[in-house]
């Protein structure tokens, strides 16, 4: 590789390492589309799931706080309910037909809640609602079998339920420690991670950890409407970026 790839490499670890501690959501949404352009798929596949594991358990010392350990233990409960789930539907179903259904079903929670942020409508109090967030947590573990996006069902419902900005960063940071350290295990021992995907992934996490102390910095500071403003940009991104890889299998099938 050389040393433009390393500085496209960086920079794009660096600027999507910033959103997603600004947020708790969009790592992979936004670095895996360039990675894919720089390294072969199976690397930048695992590059992304080893800087997203190092930088979840980084992020997260700075928002203990705030996290809600019903709400995080309900969720992580629900994925594991929904994991299998959604292993048995992608032996079966079309890939082509589910990554459109759930781009367009992302982007179209993305166009609501931006016309609720506009009507002022993201200010209900926040709630415990025990059996949505067992259903939010199924629907992720789905989808990450799916499609490897556990992010968009949990950071939907936090945003429809009014949820603080601090708390759904926080609970979604550590959805994601959980869930990335699980997948990184997973790969780990079948699969197997090559020593230079180990080696990419050491030089990388400095970058990371640089964007994600200024995206932390950043987002302690964030208020409530910019935070839906951004979290549904990043939405509607991960919605048109499935369905353009929807469309993009379709082609060449």
């Amino acid at each position: 590789m050389d040393l433009l790839n390393w500085a496209g490499l960086a920079a794009v670890t660096a600027g999507a390492a910033l959103v997603y501690t600004l947020t708790g959501f969009g790592f992979a949404v936004l670095a895996a589309p360039l990675f894919l352009m720089l390294v072969d798929p199976a690397q930048a596949i695992q590059l992304v799931i080893v800087i997203s594991t190092a930088l979840s358990l980084v992020a997260l010392p700075g928002l203990w706080r705030v996290i809600a350990p019903g709400l995080l233990l309900r969720l992580v409960l629900g994925s594991l309910a929904g994991l299998p789930l959604g292993l048995i539907a992608f032996r079966h179903a079309d890939p082509v037909l589910v990554r459109a259904m759930v781009g367009a079903t992302i982007l179209g929670f993305a166009v609501l809640l931006g016309r609720r942020r506009h009507a002022g409508d993201l200010s209900l109090p926040f709630a415990k609602r025990l059996g949505l967030e067992i259903a939010t947590g199924m629907v992720s573990g789905i989808a990450t079998a799916l499609i490897g996006m556990a992010g968009p069902p949990v950071l939907i419902y936090l945003l429809l339920v009014g949820a603080p900005p601090q708390t759904v960063r926080a609970t979604l940071l550590s959805f994601f420690a959980f869930a990335y350290a699980a997948t990184l295990a997973s790969h780990a021992a079948t699969v197997g991670i090559p020593a230079q995907t180990w080696l990419s992934s050491g030089i990388l996490i400095p970058f990371a950890l640089l964007g994600g102390l200024v995206g932390r910095s950043l987002g302690d500071r964030l208020g409530t409407a910019a935070f839906a403003a951004l979290a549904s940009l990043l939405l509607g991104a991960a919605g048109l970026y499935t369905l353009a890889v929807a469309t993009a299998l379709a082609v060449h099938r």
